[in-house]
């Protein structure tokens, strides 16, 4: 007999319980040996999202008992809010299909947004797969000279933001800029993601775009960037200033009031919680538990962290605990507190 069943066995005889412990570990390998989880990502293929769950796709499976095969499939739209509802109303809760979508759209059903029909706190998180830096750009300055944000606020050209949807970062930073700062832009919604806007920039229908990780600017844009095509011209995570980009405007330099500073910290706090993976409401608590291991040992496995490294990625998890104390902050936020938040972010 394996000395680790030997003992979970003696384990189990003197623990008061009904339930082995082993006995668990081996319905969940019994469960996913042989079969294929789905991870469902809000977003079209090659932006920040895509790239991350593809990557973690790649050792993921080896890390949950039975080693279940996984594949990522795209499911755009709506900002990623179609993902959000589908996951909570309309997915099986078996373990086998996860989504990913935006941290920010999981917090629309706060500010009373009707098309998000979820409960947040319902949902079953996973963890999030990893803490980004986000950035806004503009493309060769908007042909104004645009290099950091006091430079759009004063700018007297109306620039044009691309965003998938309203309620998405893309459309929610600009418009807070926009609302709470004064800035002259417009949000154009109706793209797939973040590869699509930058085509569209590059075509000329856009002047800029928010919601950019410093990841994928890395692995994919710093072409554009080095050439001086593509400004990095805001941070808007609230974390530390980026080394990679320094020249960019943290967004609280430009905060003057204190009713700002409330306002920001409820707009563009939640970035920490970058891509988070997530499952039904309501799935079995031993694949629950078991998919949260893994992918916890998924990120911390040599071979995830050489091709993350190759691919110009730090792949830095956040827990469900923390994930439910970002939670926990608009649960308990006043309800003016968030009336003026979705103000300043929505049309």
């Amino acid at each position: 007999m394996p000395a680790s069943r030997f003992f979970c066995l003696i384990s189990s005889f003197f623990v008061l319980s009904l339930v082995d412990p082993c006995a668990q570990a081996d319905s969940v390998s019994d469960f996913y040996r042989g079969k294929t989880i789905t991870i469902q990502v809000g977003y079209g293929p090659g932006g920040g999202y895509d790239l991350t769950a593809r990557l973690i796709s790649q050792f993921y499976g080896s890390h949950i008992p039975g080693k279940p095969n996984i594949i990522v499939q795209n499911v755009p739209g709506a900002g990623s809010m179609k993902l959000a509802n589908s996951i909570y109303n309309n997915t099986a809760n078996d373990g086998l299909t996860l989504g990913v979508f935006a941290f920010d759209v999981a917090l629309e059903p706060y500010y009373g947004e009707k098309r998000a029909m979820f409960d947040p706190a319902k949902l079953d998180w996973i963890g999030s797969m990893d803490t980004d830096t986000q950035f806004c750009a503009v493309w060769k300055g908007a042909g104004v000279g645009i290099k950091t944000l006091p430079d759009l606020l004063t700018s007297k050209k109306v620039l044009t933001f691309g965003s998938s949807a309203p309620g998405a970062v893309p459309s929610v930073y600009p418009l807070f800029f926009k609302n709470a700062l004064g800035a002259s832009l417009r949000v154009v919604n109706g793209y797939t993601g973040t590869k699509d806007i930058i085509l569209a920039m590059q075509r000329g229908e856009m002047d800029a775009s928010c919601g950019l990780f410093e990841s994928l600017l890395q692995a994919s844009y710093m072409d554009l960037i080095q050439a001086g095509d593509l400004d990095i011209f805001v941070q808007t995570s609230l974390d530390k200033r980026s080394t990679v980009f320094p020249e960019a405007t943290p967004i609280l330099d430009v905060i003057k009031t204190d009713d700002q500073r409330q306002l920001a910290q409820l707009v563009f706090g939640p970035a920490g919680i970058t891509r988070p993976l997530v499952a039904p409401p309501g799935t079995h608590p031993d694949r629950l538990s078991a998919l949260r291991k893994a992918l916890f040992a998924t990120i911390a496995d040599p071979v995830t962290k050489e091709v993350a490294s190759k691919m110009k990625m730090d792949l830095r998890p956040k827990s469900v605990e923390e994930i439910t104390s970002v939670l926990e902050v608009f649960q308990q936020a006043s309800p003016i507190s968030l009336s003026k938040a979705y103000a300043v972010t929505h049309e």
